[in-house]
């Protein structure tokens, strides 16, 4: 499904998939405000990155101004991605993967990035875990469309896996695997990372309200849009995507999405999602949709794929210790679905009609 967004009879921008089940959701009384207000103009530009395709909507004063700002945005997304890709040989990460059986060297931002995601893996006791890049491939889910792996593959994947198989010597900024064979995957915070990078090179920059996302990752709002108090957000129904389950308004927030619809393949009457148990070491069952607003998209991505995993009752643990933070869970059990939100906002909009919602 496409939506398309008007200004008055100009098409500015498509929106050619839905973000992650969240997406921008511009209502009709912004097209007069933007062709109103001076002298700031609403300006959108996409293009392909990180396996995704980033959108940035921007007030700038001309469309001059605009593409510097654009083009400042995309370049930093180009150097996120140069860096933290595993599909690119010549990134850092595949450099650390292909080298870490002996202490690795790397640079400060690769390490700082490392060390923060290792902090989400011990606050979820291994829920979230950078190190399942060899689980990955076993279900078929890098460079592929999933299957199901042999009992000899998945004891393989899971000797492989394990937050604790990795040291970080900061002192040195190093890497060490412990086991050989583990592949790091920065997949669950990555493209939140580029984000927060884009935010910060856009502020520096001057821009004041910006909209910018990550395919159907996360996305991240730089102030509001003029004369509003917030950007204003739809996050859908994992199994009606056209039905909207609730609308926020986000303000220098990011909200990041984590779906079982994806990447999956079926089999036997049973949906395997690319979202991976790395206690288990297979694909989590039993929940449909996570969405987790944080003040970073750094955060609300690896949140967002923690909480995933963990489910709402332990999530609700892990986020009343990390200040403002809010989730909104679909689950489904035994054919039942189920919503349960956690300090969730729903400043317009509730959620679809005919299900049980609860608040934790």
């Amino acid at each position: 499904m496409n939506e398309h967004i008007f200004f008055g009879t100009y098409q500015l921008s498509r929106i050619t998939r839905l973000i992650a089940a969240a997406v921008l959701c511009i209502p009709a009384s912004l097209s007069s405000l933007a062709l109103a207000a001076a002298p700031n103009q609403l300006f959108y530009e996409s293009r392909p990155a990180m396996g995704t395709s980033f959108e940035v909507y921007l007030y700038a004063p001309n469309r001059e101004r605009a593409s510097q700002l654009f083009e400042a945005a995309f370049d930093e997304i180009e150097r996120v991605e140069a860096a933290l890709s595993n599909y690119r040989s010549s990134s850092e990460l595949s450099r650390i993967n292909a080298s870490a059986n002996a202490p690795v060297v790397t640079d400060p931002e690769v390490f700082a990035l490392l060390e923060r995601a290792f902090v989400y893996s011990r606050e979820s006791d291994g829920a979230f875990d950078v190190t399942v890049g060899q689980l990955m491939k076993a279900w078929g889910f890098f460079r592929g469309a999933g299957h199901y792996p042999s009992g000899e593959e998945l004891d393989r994947a899971r000797d492989q896996t394990g937050w604790q198989r990795v040291r970080l010597e900061k002192r040195t900024r190093s890497v060490l695997f412990l086991v050989p064979g583990i592949e790091l995957d920065l997949g669950g915070i990555g493209k939140g990372y580029a984000l927060d990078c884009v935010a910060r090179v856009l502020r520096e920059a001057g821009a004041t309200a910006a909209l910018i996302s990550s395919g159907s990752s996360s996305i991240y709002a730089i102030g509001a849009p003029p004369g509003k108090t917030g950007w204003p957000v739809r996050v859908s129904d994992p199994l009606d995507r056209t039905r909207t389950l609730s609308t926020i308004l986000l303000k220098d927030q990011s909200l990041s999405t984590s779906g079982n619809y994806e990447k999956f393949f079926q089999l036997n009457g049973r949906t395997y999602c690319h979202i991976m148990d790395p206690r288990t070491g297979r694909p989590v069952e039993g929940t449909l949709q996570t969405s987790v607003i944080a003040s970073e998209a750094t955060d609300s991505d690896a949140l967002s794929t923690a909480a995933f995993v963990m489910g709402p009752e332990r999530s609700a643990r892990l986020l009343d210790n990390i200040a403002g933070t809010a989730a909104i869970f679909v689950t489904d059990r035994n054919g039942m679905e189920r919503i349960v939100q956690i300090r969730w906002p729903n400043q317009a909009g509730s959620a679809a009609q005919m299900i049980k919602t609860e608040s934790k």
